[in-house]
């Protein structure tokens, strides 16, 4: 198979590949979208999405706060809002803008309806009028304007479901208008400008892993080869294989996105992995005196079989990713995984035609160094013998710790908490939860129960107005409309006015403002009822407080609901884009089980087909379990929550661990085929394979640990513990594995 005329054909077809590749280049598209983290196919999405096409998608919006250190009731600060104001409004991509500065109430009077302006800086008079009135009303602060006056909201509604590009697009027109206004300072966050930060910094980090992966292996190769061959042949492998695995990604149009960051240091990590085994395997025939080509055929053949079952099992770890629910992480795994067995092919199709083509018939190595290395191989192992019984209950001791430590570890995540600490964006989301009360978005479903005629009748009010009190106190909620604040209103404007009138209306009240209701509901800044007024929204904005903190207070709005409210006459669910994001994080748990069961499982069965035997598929199992369980002890020490994106990490790790194992029991099948006794067999395997095994596990964990350079949360993170699990599995596989083989004490 890997003779000299069938290695030269693989690698042309490789070069052909990738000629066809360079030749029709695919698009490179950068995106980051926010719902690519919601779990998909659930139930809660569908009713997200009914609700939506009924209201709005409720994170379609901007936030924009004018203003400084003074009050903003000044009549050439205003003049200036609001010549924003109006340019805002003429931008093609928005659709509304809501302000003090154009807001108007209306005053119904036996006349007929007047509307009177919420700010009026026409003169000083009105203008402190103005002041009194905004700065005295429960209905205006924190939702348009700070607590302590110094802050102007215009809260943009721009088109919904707008696109990464015109999102963008639009974000710089509205940057460029708010800087040239004329106002010094200002501040803005919104889904327009976290996408399109997010994406910014992902293609910085893109390129800064491209280029420091290759550094990395550079450094690695010549410090492991110390020949100019050792570094040519890899980088042409590990560079094709990425960029057959990018290609794929994009032909089918998958653009890169936060997840894709780290696939050129795990293809490139994996990838030479699997050439250190073909390589060291290969120089072990060269010193065993066979010439360059019959070296070069043996060394593939012997463990083709056995690497194409690491990166089989190393990408079904990624595969698995695809039976979870979150679009982002499904093809993160799917790709990745298909990527990993691009990069066996690259090296199986590549890696022997390169070296019939550039190696010398002799190789030169540091024979002092070798034999050291084997001295020390041949002393572990004597150790392990001699210390069975105390690794055993070394190993049980630290992994009922660790287990204690994952029953202790938390699942929470943030909406923002995969961005720097540091970066401007999170510094301006912090600004609008301390001065507006929050920024992201709370959406609430409201219905008329079955014996309600509709949400906007007395029984029905009054439902709303205890449910909208508890929201406002348990969720810290801000900006609250709905239902009832649209009746309050018509009642304040049946009473001139009045500032006491914004309250809930009494039963004879409710009968004076339904002639209004038709018209109030069509000309609502925010749409809050159906036409037919039977279903509604509560919505609002409050702080991101986390998952964590968010599951606590929506069981509060279980029980509360359960207790407090009427069916009959409210039917009330919380929905909305943050309380999906919060279901990803939540549903962590069962994430991570699903992926790890059908991983343990593959890998069962492989190792279980090989030996044939169902205990040495446990066996197997043992040492690759165990160093996720210490990572979760790890976790736990270190104050490290369990989230979305730090979950995935346990599956990915376990795929990639096992491929040492896998090793090590293929060498132990061979020897013993051959007659060797059970015992000798295990040394034999562990002499032959444990130089290899410490030198991947370096690599891998070198190349991991190159992710925590990474201002990104998911990459930083999946860098750290991945790197920690891989070089616990390296203990576990040189330490415990041999020592479960032996207390087997009878062959297979």
């Amino acid at each position: 198979m890997f003779t000299k005329k069938n290695s030269f054909w693989s690698l042309g077809m490789a070069l052909l590949m990738t000629l066809v590749i360079l030749i029709f280049r695919p698009s490179v598209v950068f995106d980051y979208d926010f719902e690519s983290f919601f779990p998909q196919e659930d139930e809660e999405l569908l009713f997200y999405q009914d609700f939506r096409g009924k209201f709005e998608n409720d994170n379609d919006y901007l936030l924009i706060a004018l203003g400084g250190n003074t009050e903003v009731f000044d009549s050439v600060f205003l003049s200036a809002a609001n010549s924003l104001n109006k340019s805002l409004k003429k931008l093609e991509k928005v659709e509304r803008t809501i302000s003090l500065l154009d807001l108007e109430e209306p005053i119904v009077n036996p006349f007929g309806i007047r509307y009177r302006k919420v700010l009026d800086w026409e003169n000083a008079e009105r203008l402190q009028n103005s002041r009194k009135t905004i700065l005295g009303s429960l209905q205006y602060q924190k939702g348009l304007i700070s607590k302590d006056g110094n802050y102007l909201l215009i809260l943009l509604k721009n088109k919904q479901r707008i696109s990464k590009e015109d999102g963008d697009e639009l974000y710089q027109e509205i940057k460029n208008l708010v800087a040239n206004s004329g106002i010094n300072e200002y501040h803005l966050a919104g889904k327009i400008r976290a996408q399109g930060e997010f994406v910014n910094l992902l293609q910085e980090e893109f390129t800064f892993f491209l280029g420091i992966s290759l550094i990395l292996i550079v450094c690695l190769l010549i410090i492991i080869f110390r020949t100019w061959w050792g570094v040519l042949v890899p980088l042409t492998v590990l560079a094709l294989g990425i960029l057959w695995t990018i290609s794929l990604s994009l032909y089918f149009n998958k653009p890169l996105d936060v997840m894709s960051v780290m696939q050129p240091t795990i293809l490139s990590v994996v990838g030479l992995a699997a050439l250190i085994h073909f390589f060291n395997h290969y120089l072990t025939q060269i010193r065993n005196g066979h010439p360059k080509d019959e070296a070069i055929r043996i060394s593939f053949s012997e463990l083709v079989t056995a690497v194409f079952l690491t990166c089989i099992t190393t990408s079904l770890g990624f595969v698995s990713l695809f039976f979870t629910n979150i679009h982002s992480l499904k093809f993160f795994g799917l790709f990745t995984g298909l990527g990993v067995m691009l990069m066996f092919l690259a090296v199986v199709m590549i890696a022997p035609g390169m070296l019939y083509l550039l190696t010398p018939f002799k190789v030169s190595e540091n024979d002092s160094f070798s034999v050291m290395w084997r001295k020390g191989m041949r002393l572990a192992f004597l150790w392990t013998l001699a210390h069975t019984k105390s690794i055993v209950w070394v190993f049980v001791l630290i992994t009922l710790i660790s287990a204690y430590g994952l029953s202790k570890l938390q699942v929470n995540g943030y909406i923002l908490d995969d961005l720097p600490e540091n970066n401007s964006l999170i510094n301006e989301f912090r600004f609008f939860d301390q001065e507006f009360g929050g920024s992201k978005p709370l959406e609430f479903s409201l219905s008329a129960g079955p014996k309600a005629k509709d949400l906007m009748q007395y029984e029905v009010l009054k439902e709303q107005e205890k449910l909208e009190s508890f929201i406002k106190e348990a969720f810290g909620a801000s900006a609250v409309v709905s239902p009832l604040t649209l009746a309050k209103s018509l009642n304040k404007a049946l009473n001139s006015g009045s500032e006491k009138a914004f309250a809930t209306p009494t039963i004879g009240q409710v009968r004076r403002i339904e002639p209004y209701l038709g018209k109030a509901v069509e000309e609502s800044p925010v749409r809050v009822l159906t036409s037919d007024f039977k279903s509604g929204r509560l919505s609002g904005r409050t702080e991101d407080m986390g998952s964590l903190e968010s599951s606590a207070m929506k069981a509060k709005l279980s029980k509360f609901l359960e207790e407090e409210i009427n069916p009959d006459l409210l039917l009330v669910r919380i929905t909305g884009t943050s309380h999906l994001i919060d279901i990803s994080h939540e549903s962590v748990t069962a994430q991570m089980a699903k992926g790890l069961g059908f991983a343990f499982l593959i890998v069962a069965l492989i190792v279980g087909f090989l030996f044939r035997s169902w205990k040495i598929a446990v066996i197997s199992l043992i040492p690759n379990v165990i160093p996720l369980l210490w990572v979760c002890g790890l976790m736990f020490v270190f104050g490290i929550q369990l989230k979305l994106t730090t979950a995935i990490i346990f599956t990915v790790a376990f795929g990639i661990a096992v491929d040492d194992t896998i090793h090590f029991m293929a060498k132990l099948k061979m020897e013993l085929s051959k007659g060797k006794s059970w015992l000798y067999a295990i040394k034999r395997t562990y002499l032959e394979t444990g130089k290899a095994i410490i030198l991947t596990t370096l690599i891998l964990v070198s190349g991991f640990s190159i992710l925590t350079l990474s201002q990104f949360g998911v990459t930083f993170y999946s860098g750290l513990l991945i790197g920690m699990a891989l070089f616990f599995a390296l203990i576990a596989d040189l330490i415990l594995l041999p020592v479960l083989l032996i207390l087997l004490k009878k062959e297979p």
